[in-house]
C-alpha cells in the first residue's frame, strides 16, 4: 500500500484545531496534479483552498462535505489507478484505527506559542516557526489594525525550508500599544531593533499593505541587514489609499459597524468570518490600541499616503524586490503596481483583493518560495 497517499486535515495558523470541508473541488476519479485545488476547507477564522502536494488519481472522498474533523484526520486518499479498491479500503482502515489512538499520546505536546522580546525599550511580540537557513530568516510584517495572525496560511508554507518570524508591529496585537510617533521612520526602526535583539544580522523581509511600506524603509535605512524584499499591496508606493477604510476601521466600535469595513479587504466579501470580526474588536477594546491606530493614521494615511517611497527603490542597487499585487485590492490600487523599475518582479493576482496571502496563501506562499531562493 506504499502508492496509497493519504491527504489530511492542514493545520491553517496557530490557534487551528479542526476544520470543515466545505465543497471538493475534485470529483472521485479525477487526475491530481501538484497544485492542484482538492477542495475548500474552513477554519473559524476564513475559507481556504486546500492545494494538492502530490500527484495522482483522486481515489476517495473521505470526508463528507460540511463535516468538521480534527486536525491531520484522512480527508481523501490519491493513489494511482491501478491501485485496487480492496487496497484503498484497507489503507483508508488502518489510517483510521491508527489516528483514533493517536491523541493519547500526542495531546500532552504543546503547539509553539508567540513570545516576546524587548526591542528597544519595547515589547513586540512574535511567532516563530520553522528551522534555520543559511541564517537568514524570514521576517514576515503585517498590515494596518492585523497582527501575526494575518500570515497563519503562508507561514506554515514558508517554514517548510525557513526560520519564520512573524511580527507584531508596534500598536498592534501583542506588541507595545505606544508607536513612538508612528510613521514609517518609527516602525522600520521598531523593525530593526527586533533583528537586533534577536541576533538576526540578516533577513528576508516580506510585508503586506502598511507592513509592506515599513519593510521597504528598513531596506532602505538599513540595507546591510536585508537580504530580499517583498512588498504585498503595500503602502509606499503611490498617493492614493481608501483613508475611508481606515478611518472606518477605528471608528467601527460593534460587529454591525466593523463587518462591511472588512469586507473591503477581500474579492470575496464571504471570507469575513464571526471570528475574524470578533478577533479585530477584541483588539480594539485593548487599552490604547485605537489610540495608537489613530497616530499611525495621523502619520501616514490622512488625506493620502504621506512618505511615497517608489522614487527610491533605486537606491537598493541589486537587493532583490518583489511586489505581489491582488487585482481587485480596493484599499492600495493595484495599478501602482505599474511603472517599477525593471529589475522589480511584479506579480498581480486575478480573484484577490487587499488580502492575497489569505485569499491566495499558495499562490503567495510559493512565490515567496520561489523568490527567497
Amino acid at each position: 500500500m506504499s502508492s496509497i497517499l493519504a491527504v489530511t486535515m492542514p493545520k491553517f495558523g496557530l490557534a487551528m484545531t479542526e476544520g470543515k470541508v466545505v465543497s471538493w473541488a475534485k470529483e472521485e476519479g479525477a487526475a491530481v496534479a501538484v497544485g492542484d485545488e482538492l477542495a475548500d476547507i474552513e477554519t473559524t477564522k476564513i475559507t481556504n483552498a486546500y492545494e494538492s502536494s502530490v500527484a495522482g488519481v483522486l481515489r476517495r472522498h473521505v470526508a463528507r462535505e460540511q463535516e468538521d474533523l480534527p486536525v491531520g484526520a484522512l480527508i481523501a486518499v490519491i493513489a494511482d489507478a491501478s491501485v485496487p479498491d480492496s487496497d484503498i479500503d484497507a489503507f483508508i482502515e488502518h489510517f483510521q484505527a491508527e489516528f483514533a489512538a493517536r491523541p493519547a499520546e500526542t495531546e500532552d505536546a504543546a503547539p509553539a506559542q508567540p513570545r516576546t522580546v524587548d526591542a528597544g525599550g519595547r515589547t513586540i511580540r512574535y511567532f516563530e516557526t520553522g528551522s534555520d537557513h543559511e541564517g537568514r530568516p524570514v521576517v514576515l510584517l503585517h498590515g494596518f489594525g492585523g497582527d501575526l495572525n494575518n500570515w497563519l496560511f503562508v507561514q506554515p508554507i514558508l517554514s517548510e525550508r525557513h526560520r519564520v518570524i512573524a511580527l507584531d508591529l508596534p500598536g498592534h496585537g501583542g506588541s507595545t500599544k505606544d508607536p513612538g510617533a508612528g510613521d514609517l521612520a518609527a516602525l522600520a526602526r521598531a523593525v530593526l531593533e527586533v533583528l537586533a535583539a534577536l541576533e538576526i544580522p540578516k533577513a528576508h523581509l516580506a510585508g503586506h499593505s502598511l507592513g509592506g511600506a515599513v519593510a521597504l524603509r528598513a531596506a532602505l535605512d538599513s540595507p546591510s541587514h536585508i537580504v530580499s524584499l517583498s512588498l504585498i499591496c503595500p503602502a509606499g508606493l503611490g498617493k492614493e489609499i481608501d483613508d475611508d477604510f481606515i478611518s472606518g476601521f477605528i471608528a467601527a466600535n460593534r460587529r454591525k459597524q466593523l463587518e462591511p469595513v472588512l469586507a473591503k479587504l477581500f474579492a470575496d466579501k464571504s471570507l469575513v468570518s464571526y471570528d475574524m470580526v470578533e478577533d479585530v474588536l477584541r483588539f480594539k477594546r485593548l487599552d490604547g490600541a485605537c489610540e495608537a491606530l489613530t497616530r499611525i493614521r495621523t502619520a501616514n494615511f490622512a488625506g493620502g499616503q504621506h512618505e511615497i517611497l517608489r522614487g527610491r527603490i533605486g537606491e537598493l542597487g541589486d537587493l532583490p524586490v518583489q511586489v505581489i499585487w491582488g487585482a481587485e485590492d480596493r484599499i492600495v490600487p493595484a495599478r501602482q503596481a505599474e511603472g517599477l523599475p525593471a529589475s522589480v518582479k511584479t506579480h498581480v493576482l486575478p480573484g484577490a483583493g487587499h488580502m492575497p496571502h489569505l485569499e491566495k496563501a499558495s499562490e503567495v506562499g510559493r512565490l515567496l518560495l520561489e523568490f527567497i531562493g
